[in-house]
């Protein structure tokens, strides 16, 4: 009789550190995902966008526009 209930003893002590063990591991994974999320999403919220250069060109007044219809929509030359 003894030696069931410690043989029962130590099989739900290690129940309850398998158990203790799997409910740890699945926090600390939530809490690093959690945390890896948050950051992520931090930097992609507070990055600055490259700035892309324009080129733009000065307009000769001495040459007009030219707007003409070529029967398919407007074309307007600048």
């Amino acid at each position: 009789m003894m030696q069931n209930l410690r043989v029962f003893g130590l099989v739900s002590l290690g129940v309850v550190a398998l158990m203790a063990t799997a409910v740890l591991t699945v926090s600390i994974t939530l809490i690093a995902g959690a945390i890896l999320s948050a950051t992520l999403a931090w930097r992609m919220l507070t990055l600055r966008q490259k700035p892309v250069p324009v080129h733009a060109r000065r307009r000769d007044e001495a040459k007009p526009m030219r707007v003409w219809n070529d029967g398919r929509g407007t074309i307007i030359d600048m």
